[in-house]
C-alpha cells in the first residue's frame, strides 16, 4: 500500500469515467508491522495469515481504522468520489471458516450483498471494500484480499478484474509478458518465472475467469494502468497459445 503513487489513484479517476469500479485492498505490511511491534507471533499456512483473536484484534484494526481511511483519503484527494466499506457494513460480505481450526478466524467469502453494491455504484461512488466479513453465526472473520476481490468480482459478474502489486504485472528475464493463457500459468509456476507472491495472484485470476470475466490482470501500482488508452499489464485469458 505504501508503494501507491499519485499515478495509481489518477488511474483510478480514469478508470471510474470509464466503468463501475470496484476497490478491494489487503493491508498485510501493516498488519505484519504493528504485530512484530507488539510481540504478538503471527504464522502462514498455504499463503494464508493464522488468524488468533489478538491477530484479528490487529487485523480489522488495519484493515478498518488505518488502511482503508488512507486510500479513502487519496482517492477523494484525486476527485474520486469514494466511499469505504468492510464486509460488516449492511451484511455486505458473509463468509464461512476455511479451517477454523487450523487457521482460526479466517473465513471464505459465500455470499455478497449485490443490493447495496448496486445501489453505491449507480450514485457514482467507487466501494473501497477491507476484507472482513461475518459468518452466519455472526463472528467476524479476516478474508485473504485477493480471494475477497474475486469472490465480488464473480458476485457482480464484473467484465475484468485487476490484481495490483509492486511491479508491472508477470515478469519474464525481466520483460512484462503482456499476455499469458491458463495453461501457460502452470508451466510458469513450475519453471520459477512466476513465484513468491505472485503465486496466490494468478491462481485468484485462474479461479475467476469464466464466460463473463473473460480477462484478469496484473497491473502495477506506480505507474498510470492506462496508458494512451490502453491497460498496462499482464492479461490472463484462456487459451493454449501465449502473445507477448
Amino acid at each position: 500500500m505504501s508503494k501507491l503513487s499519485s499515478l495509481f489513484y489518477q488511474s483510478m479517476k480514469d478508470l471510474q469515467q470509464r466503468c463501475h469500479v470496484v476497490l478491494v485492498h489487503g493491508g498485510g505490511p501493516d498488519i505484519t508491522a504493528t504485530l512484530k511491534k507488539l510481540g504478538i507471533q503471527s504464522t502462514f499456512i498455504n499463503g494464508q495469515r493464522k488468524t488468533t483473536e489478538d491477530v484479528f484484534t490487529i487485523a480489522e484494526q488495519m484493515l478498518k481504522g488505518k488502511v482503508n481511511s488512507e486510500l479513502i483519503h487519496e482517492l477523494n484527494r484525486e476527485g474520486v468520489n469514494a466511499i469505504g466499506l468492510s464486509g460488516y457494513d449492511a451484511g455486505l460480505l458473509k463468509a464461512r471458516f476455511v479451517d477454523e481450526e487450523s487457521l482460526g478466524f479466517v473465513g471464505q467469502i459465500e455470499e455478497v450483498n449485490l443490493t447495496l453494491l448496486h445501489n453505491l455504484l449507480s450514485l457514482n461512488y467507487l466501494p473501497v471494500i477491507a476484507p472482513l466479513a461475518v459468518t452466519k453465526e455472526g463472528v467476524r472473520v479476516n478474508v485473504n484480499a485477493d480471494l475477497a476481490a474475486s469472490a465480488i468480482a464473480k458476485a457482480l459478474n464484473a467484465e475484468k478484474l485487476l490484481f495490483v502489486t509492486d511491479v508491472p504485472g508477470i515478469l519474464k528475464d525481466g520483460e512484462l509478458v503482456s499476455r499469458v493463457t491458463k495453461e501457460a500459468i502452470h508451466q510458469y509456476i513450475e519453471s520459477g518465472v512466476i513465484y513468491g507472491g505472485m503465486i496466490p495472484k494468478v491462481q485468484a485470476a485462474l479461479s475467476v475467469l469464466n464466460e463473463n470475466i473473460k480477462e484478469v490482470m496484473i497491473v502495477g501500482c506506480q505507474d498510470s494502468i492506462i496508458q494512451d488508452g490502453k491497460m498496462i499489464g499482464t492479461r490472463i485469458t484462456e487459451g493454449k497459445e501465449v502473445a507477448i
